[in-house]
């Protein structure tokens, strides 16, 4: 599976709590059968957390594997007053965190397939360097500001589900947000006033 082919078609469909809660204890007491149901359901949103912070659509799927272990290792851990959701989306931002530091170089985002939808090669062309101008700046925010912009504008977690996934007051997410929206307007206004 694609991460280019599914970056916009997340898994959004809505599990019962009670299934939900239901895997996650089963998958608590080792069965690996409802943990990959939980997996499969959470897959598409994790790679594409860690792709939109490192904008490499193959380390991504790297990535989201390595987050799955980490889950599966830290599920007894797992306590269900938070979303499930949150919990695997907070280790997939650590995850990505963690690569993103071993590897210490980005991706070149002009290598990476961006979809058109339009038909014209102009009006691709055009979209294609919009697409690149916006990764390019998302990926220069700082780490702390990438994360929270990613989950909130990619993702739609709510500004408490943020908080609570990263762990930070309510108040920070806001400052982060509005610094990452603002950093990011201001790149973009520069590098169309420059072309």
């Amino acid at each position: 599976m694609s991460i280019e082919r599914n970056l916009y078609s997340v898994n959004t469909g809505s599990m019962p709590a009670e299934d939900e809660l239901g895997l996650i204890h089963s998958a608590q007491r080792g069965d690996r059968q409802a943990f990959g149901e939980l997996v499969a359901r959470y897959r598409d949103g994790v790679v594409n957390v860690i792709y939109r912070m490192c904008g490499d659509a193959e380390l991504a799927e790297d990535a989201a594997q390595e987050a799955f272990i980490r889950a599966w290792q830290h599920l007894p851990k797992y306590r269900p007053e938070a979303p499930f959701r949150n919990w695997v989306y907070r280790i997939a931002s650590n995850v990505a965190l963690d690569t993103l530091r071993r590897e210490r170089e980005m991706a070149d985002v002009d290598e990476l397939p961006i979809a058109a939808r339009t038909p014209g090669p102009e009006a691709v062309a055009e979209q294609n360097e919009r697409a690149t101008m916006v990764q390019r700046a998302v990926l220069a925010l700082p780490e702390a500001s990438r994360v929270v912009l990613i989950l909130r504008e990619y993702e739609g977690l709510s500004y408490q589900e943020i908080a609570d996934m990263v762990q930070i007051p309510i108040g920070t997410v806001m400052s982060r947000l509005n610094y990452a929206r603002t950093r990011l307007r201001d790149m973009l206004k520069e590098c169309l006033e420059a072309s």
